[in-house]
């Protein structure tokens, strides 16, 4: 049980984010937790590689943490990272970056959380409240 709670405790911060968007928890609390999502999501949860192989056609289907980082392999490790940076890497990108249906669920958690704790910031002052 412990090892799961470790591993996914993103989902749960998911679900405490949704439930304090709906009850208008405090602005600590949601920014908090939306930096919280995103960290998960972008660093942490687990998912395949996807780093492109030296054959240059292939990606790599090892165990990863967070959609933004590579695997074991050294050369893997800040390959997504720097293809942010490339501007001609951006087509490999989005296909290291969301390989499967589990890394486009958890970048769209990653993109949601950011925009969250944007809103968290935004909506108190735009209503002044």
């Amino acid at each position: 049980m412990g090892k799961a709670v470790r591993l996914y405790w993103g989902y749960i911060a998911v679900g405490a984010l949704v439930v304090a968007w709906g009850q208008r928890w405090s602005l600590p609390i949601v920014a908090s937790l939306s930096v919280a999502v995103t960290a998960y999501a972008s660093f942490q949860v687990p998912v395949w590689c996807g780093a492109v192989n030296r054959d240059g056609k292939t990606y790599c289907r090892n165990n990863a943490y967070g959609v933004l980082m590579g695997c074991r392999n050294r050369q893997h490790r800040w390959q997504k990272i720097k293809m942010i940076v490339l501007r001609s890497k951006a087509g490999d990108f989005s296909r290291t970056v969301f390989p499967s249906a589990k890394e486009k669920f958890n970048a769209v958690l990653a993109v949601g959380g950011l925009l969250s704790a944007i809103a968290a910031v935004i909506v108190p002052v735009v209503t002044g409240g």
